[in-house]
């Protein structure tokens, strides 16, 4: 480990783990992705889900960001953890602001052109950060100053002019933010980027998945607060549970250690290009389907509890129905990609079965929301299992391979 010359950041190895205060970091990333499940369950409707869709993607970016910054510099030591902890105070703002960016409230501070700017906040604090932790890198400062003109100044004019309007012309001009954003990582190109310690790397990205999965459970607790407990509750609530250990096996058994693994035996910029790959973009879907996912069962969790407003033989409706199993297809897409870029083989059974759970829709609007959610727990354990089974008995260099 070695200081820079300005004694500013103290700069990384290749053994380097993830700190105490990247795990403080992710606390504020923890409410942010509650928050979002809060913003399709406030009004859930196509529109919404799209917008919340948007706005996870855009504080994905935020988190993303500081895990490529975590990786070259120690987030404990100098500089980079008051730039943490500023970050945190932001993305807190940010957090508050989520539930009414597509509505605004009167009365207050303008919610939407809050979120836009402490969201242009966190980005300039990244390139700054970067900037300063490589006085001496030419590549890395080209990169930065790329990165500026095409992936951060472009994308926030264009969230500024969205917040003159609302509804579905916010969103649309917000969605094309979004697209400039991620888009302009591709003109930037991967020259100047670094992956120093592909451990850390990847056990960040695990962890993030882990704070998804833990507020898909926390939003069933939320589901049934204050209601009495019976025995579709507890059972409704095993079923969400075995869905959610689904997800993470098929994640921490089989993604992640093979990703790992392909990653390590990469350097220079076919390094740097996989885990922009890999992790920046297509974790992406794992946490959206998660968080699309926790909606669906929040809102069985609710009706099975509430037997004063409905009965068990309840389904659910619209756009509610389509997140329970189309979440689901999301996050089992999304590993299927994970598959195909790490390894070059074509994972069937994730891909068909990511398919048939994004048209799963309308069938969840015809079953009592408890039985859908039980066979989707089910179905994702089965699907699961076919994944493992066939990559059992292979060696991670032949899974990489």
């Amino acid at each position: 480990m070695a200081w820079n010359r300005e004694r500013a950041m103290v700069a990384t190895g290749d053994d380097h783990k993830v700190t105490p205060a990247e795990l403080f970091f992710d606390l504020v990333f923890v409410y942010a992705i509650t928050q979002v499940t809060a913003l399709m369950a406030a009004a859930p409707s196509p529109v919404r889900m799209v917008g919340a869709m948007v706005v996870l993607a855009l504080l994905w970016w935020c988190w993303c960001a500081f895990a490529w910054l975590g990786n070259v510099v120690r987030a404990d030591s100098g500089a980079l953890f008051g730039v943490l902890v500023t970050v945190m105070a932001v993305v807190l703002i940010v957090s508050l602001a989520v539930p009414r960016v597509f509505t605004d409230t009167p009365g207050g501070l303008s919610e939407p052109l809050v979120f836009v700017l402490c969201y242009g906040a966190v980005r300039t604090l990244h390139l700054a950060s970067y900037w300063l932790s490589s006085p001496g890198d030419a590549a890395l400062r080209a990169t930065l100053r790329r990165t500026a003109m095409a992936s951060v100044l472009p994308p926030l004019v264009l969230l500024l002019i969205g917040c003159a309007y609302d509804g579905r012309v916010q969103l649309l001009w917000w969605l094309g933010a979004v697209a400039v954003d991620y888009g302009g990582i591709y003109v930037t190109g991967s020259s100047g980027w670094r992956v120093n310690s592909p451990g850390h790397f990847a056990e960040r990205h695990g962890l993030i998945v882990i704070i998804a999965l833990g507020e898909s459970i926390v939003a069933m607790g939320v589901g049934v607060a204050e209601r009495p407990l019976s025995s579709a509750v507890l059972g409704a609530s095993a079923a969400g549970l075995l869905l959610s250990a689904g997800l993470w096996r098929l994640y921490f058994r089989q993604l992640g250690e093979a990703a790992e693994h392909r990653l390590t035996g990469l350097d220079g910029d076919e390094r740097t290009r996989f885990a922009r790959d890999v992790y920046t973009f297509l974790h992406l879907p794992l946490v959206a389907g998660v968080v699309l996912c926790a909606l669906g069962m929040k809102k069985v969790l609710q009706q099975v509890a509430d037997s004063a407003h409905y009965d068990l033989a309840e389904p659910l409706h619209g756009a509610v129905a389509w997140s329970l199993t189309g979440g689901v297809g999301v996050y089992l897409l999304g590993a299927a990609a994970i598959v195909l870029r790490t390894s070059g083989r074509r994972p069937t059974a994730l891909a068909v079965g990511g398919v048939c759970c994004l048209a799963a829709g309308p069938l969840v609007s015809l079953v009592p929301a408890l039985v859908a959610l039980v066979v989707l727990a089910l179905t994702a354990t089965v699907l699961v299992s076919l994944h493992t089974r066939r990559g059992t008995g292979r060696s991670p260099e032949a899974q990489a391979a």
